[in-house]
């Protein structure tokens, strides 16, 4: 994409996050403009952002009639779809909790209830995580309803449910670090008394604490910039939390928080970008980033690798491997690892460890079932 046209999706994701501002253009924008910017918004599955933009500019500046139409249908499918996904919160998690198990929401919807419009958000999947050791019975369960379970690993498993994905988190917190574990462990404990309840189809739906849904966002950001990148749904997510959670969470815990798990350094890369690109007001940080830092570099990884590295053309050319279904899975894995190094030492060493470990127990569970 053209650095004018760059800089008008940014403008226009802004507009679209914050309910405000106007579309200052160097030239009008001709139809193929449009059509190259409704792409990159559907790589990077922010097209109900974008959309929202809409609203505050002139006829003049909309794209072409066409256009229009085939944005709006497409924002349709995202409100029928979330519509969808929140019925089977609600279902998945009535029924878990009439079998005795305690399921938290994780991401997804529980994050989009913090934007302007919660059902322009593109959904991915339903997160679960359950509390007192309750992954092992809420696997059981599933299987006892006749669900096929396509893939189950050391940290999660997945299946659908009424068309929907549906993914178990035996862990709350993407942190691969084996040293990280008790800490995050005794953080899930302190923090459990100010979990979060949202109403999902007239359900009530346990969140985590504004901390640790803060937390846990922003660090599975960072697993998938360590795997094979990441677009700016996820980025947003980031940007929106902080605004919504400004005056509940406390900033110097948070802080702490980061330190402790060893990513501060990455953490003020992210708070850059949320400010620079995204346009997330500064008193909206729990904390200030250093005055010379920049982290255009960053922001360009996401960009080019766009929804889960999936759009990423750098890698079109490639082949999925053992330890990624990803075209050049592997390369990009040891490429992030030196590029976040210094930002996040232990995650950054961690994280291809445990993810081929994973892959390895993935593949001998799979024998051992047909065995």
């Amino acid at each position: 994409m053209k650095d004018h046209l760059k800089d008008v999706f940014f403008q226009l994701l802004r507009m679209g996050l914050w309910g405000k501002g106007e579309l200052a253009l160097e030239r009008p924008l001709s139809d193929e403009d449009w059509s190259v910017l409704y792409r990159y918004a559907k790589n990077h599955t922010v097209e109900g952002i974008l959309f929202d933009a809409f609203l505050l500019m002139p006829e003049e500046q909309l794209p072409h009639r066409a256009l229009r139409m085939k944005w709006t249908v497409r924002v349709d499918q995202i409100e029928r779809m979330n519509k969808q996904m929140n019925e089977v919160i609600a279902d998945q998690y009535t029924y878990f909790v009439q079998q005795g198990i305690k399921p938290i929401l994780l991401k997804g919807q529980g994050v989009a209830t913090c934007y302007r419009h919660p059902a322009h958000r593109v959904s991915g999947d339903i997160d679960w995580h359950f509390e007192e050791n309750g992954y092992n019975r809420a696997l059981q369960l599933v299987r006892e309803k006749g669900v096929k379970v396509n893939a189950v690993m050391t940290f999660c498993c997945d299946y659908g449910w009424k068309g929907i994905p549906i993914e178990h988190q035996r862990k709350i917190f993407d942190v691969r670090s084996p040293f990280k574990i008790a800490y995050l462990k005794k953080l899930e404990n302190k923090y459990k008394a100010k979990q979060q309840s949202l109403l999902i189809e007239g359900q009530s739906v346990s969140l985590l604490a504004p901390e640790l849904q803060v937390l846990q966002v922003n660090v599975h950001i960072l697993k998938h910039l360590l795997g094979v990148g990441i677009g700016l749904r996820q980025i947003c997510d980031a940007a929106i939390l902080y605004h919504a959670y400004r005056d509940q969470i406390d900033p110097e815990k948070l802080r702490r928080m980061y330190k402790k798990i060893g990513v501060l350094k990455w953490m003020h890369l992210l708070h850059y970008i949320l400010v620079n690109y995204l346009g997330l007001s500064k008193e909206d940080l729990p904390f200030p980033y250093p005055d010379k830092l920049r982290a255009d570099w960053m922001m360009g990884e996401i960009w080019l690798s766009g929804n889960f590295g999936v759009h990423d053309e750098r890698y079109a050319d490639g082949k999925a491997s053992f330890v990624s279904i990803h075209p050049d899975g592997a390369r990009r894995m040891w490429q992030n690892m030196w590029r976040y190094l210094p930002y996040a030492p232990q995650e950054a060493v961690f994280f291809p460890i445990r993810r081929i470990t994973a892959r390895l127990d993935a593949f001998l569970s799979s024998r051992r079932s047909r065995i």
